[in-house]
């Protein structure tokens, strides 16, 4: 079983899942600004954290499944479930195997789009440095994913990402990198999922392609995105706006598409 933390007593349930080289102590800054409402339950991703390597190969539908174990040993039916960069990816793949779980599905600084050629050959190389060389992985890479017109204001939060980094076990890393290179496009999810989907995305966003994961989004009524001025980590670039945005929009409605 994959480690979680729970807390609230909302009578809405928003499953918290991280992204790659995180674990769910990343949601600290967002959290009290989240609605009452909603009760928490922050996962650990296999191979982060506290929760154990699983396999060789961790692949978005595995992590997905373990998700699932999760959710059902906590008795929950009907969940809005957030994911951030590879949580979203995890999400994506929730979304796809147990559709009729979800109340609602958050892509936060995540994208629906399969990595190009060039990005699968980019995780590959990596390979022998998570392995031989972590610590300079993490090192040369969190940085890059904050917002770089704003470096100084942002330096303990950099500092954080990469402590919290830098805590991640490196075979746990691997195994994750090995399996975002096996993912595959899921737009398909978003064109038939029925549930309430939403988008954050950063303008400063050097992981994801912001510009092609909103443009190509499915024009359907229940899919609302929001661009905001930010970086990869809107969880420590932007609490507050990203908690407003969450509140609001799986609590109430607001217009399909705004630019923060």
């Amino acid at each position: 079983m994959l480690y979680f933390e729970r807390k609230g007593n909302g009578k809405e349930t928003l499953v918290l899942l991280h992204g790659f080289m995180e674990n769910l102590s990343i949601w600290d800054d967002m959290e009290p600004h989240l609605s009452e409402n909603f009760s928490l339950l922050k996962i650990d991703l296999p191979g982060h954290g506290k929760s154990d390597i699983l396999a060789e190969v961790h692949t978005v539908e595995l992590m997905a499944d373990e998700v699932k174990k999760v959710i059902d040993d906590q008795n929950l039916t009907k969940i809005h479930l957030l994911g951030h960069s590879m949580g979203g990816y995890v999400s994506l793949a929730f979304a796809e195997k147990y559709p009729d779980t979800l109340k609602s599905l958050t892509l936060f600084f995540s994208t629906y789009l399969p990595d190009d050629e060039e990005k699968k050959k980019q995780r590959i190389k990596s390979y022998r440095i998570i392995k031989e060389a972590f610590s300079n992985y993490a090192r040369a890479g969190i940085p890059n994913l904050f917002n770089p017109n704003e470096r100084d204001i942002l330096e303990g939060k950099i500092e954080t990402a990469l402590q919290i980094a830098l805590s991640t076990n490196n075979l746990g890393a691997l195994a994750c990198v090995k399996g975002m290179v096996e993912r595959t496009d899921k737009k398909h999810v978003l064109e038939n999922l029925e549930s309430k989907i939403l988008v954050l995305t950063g303008k400063h966003d050097n992981a994801v392609k912001t510009e092609n994961t909103i443009k190509n989004l499915p024009d359907r009524t229940n899919i609302k995105s929001y661009v905001l001025d930010c970086g990869h980590n809107g969880h420590w670039e932007k609490p507050c706006i990203c908690a407003e945005i969450i509140n609001t929009e799986l609590l109430h409605n607001m217009p399909k598409k705004l630019v923060l």
